[in-house]
Formats: C-alpha cells, sequence, structure tokens
C-alpha cells in the first residue's frame, strides 16, 4: 500500500514539474516577437532543468519524484532586425528579437502536455488501486 502512496506522490510531483515546464514554455511564446533597443535588453528564452529526488525509503529506486532544479536562460543570442521605424529601434535602426523557435517551442509544449496528461491518468489508476483496495478491506 505504501508503494501506491509513492506512485502518487511521483505523479504529484511530475505534474507539478509539468506544469512549471508549460509555464515557461508559454512565456517563451509570448514574448517570441518582442523586441529591444539592445541584445542585453532582449528577452532571452527560459528551459526548464529537472532532478530526480532520491527516496531513502525506496532504495530501489522505483518511485523516484522529480523537481524543478531550476530555470536557466537559453545561450542563443538576440538577432539583430533592421527596422528603423520601430519604437524600440536603437540609433543605428536595429531592434533585437530573442532566439526563440517557435516550433520547437510548441513541440516543447505538446511534450509536456502529453506527460502532464500520462502523470494525471497514473494518478486516476492509483486512486483507483487504492479505493478497491479499501474495498477488500472492508469484506
Amino acid at each position: 500500500m505504501s508503494d501506491l502512496f509513492r506512485l502518487f506522490n511521483t505523479s504529484a510531483s511530475a505534474l507539478t514539474a509539468q506544469s512549471v515546464r508549460l509555464n515557461t514554455v508559454a512565456s517563451n511564446l509570448a514574448n517570441a516577437s518582442t523586441a529591444a533597443s539592445t541584445p542585453e535588453a532582449a528577452y532571452k528564452s527560459k528551459q526548464v532543468l529537472f532532478q530526480t529526488v532520491l527516496d531513502q525509503e525506496d532504495p530501489d529506486g522505483v518511485a523516484m519524484p522529480v523537481r524543478v532544479a531550476g530555470i536557466v536562460d537559453a545561450d542563443a543570442e538576440p538577432f539583430p532586425s533592421y527596422e528603423p521605424n520601430h519604437p524600440q529601434a536603437n540609433n543605428d535602426g536595429y531592434v533585437f528579437r530573442p532566439a526563440i523557435n517557435v516550433v520547437e517551442e510548441m513541440a516543447n509544449m505538446m511534450s509536456a502536455s502529453r506527460s502532464y496528461e500520462a502523470n494525471l491518468q497514473v494518478m486516476d489508476t492509483t486512486r483507483q488501486l487504492l479505493q478497491k483496495t479499501l474495498q477488500v478491506g472492508q469484506s
């Protein structure tokens, strides 16, 4: 029975992590076309770093929770775009846009969404198993 609770805990941690990932992708997509007058001021895409958490009570690593270890800026440099009429244009007429690949971000969003859905299904199945276990115990 404690294995089912550990599994519940692992899925819950994965849901939280995927939720952070979805929010980060949404932020990247929302800022994909923003402009800045300097490369330093341009938005940098964010990436979520995950880390598994070793459970001392689970030496076999059957149910290893995951946590968000951090959110880091991507290394890609913003690209200059010549737009002299843009309100953010510098003295040379350039604005700097973030190096965000919208197609990659959409694929990342679909992956996070599917992982989220899979963990919801695991939690639902675990809940059903716990209910059946309680019903057998009452008989």
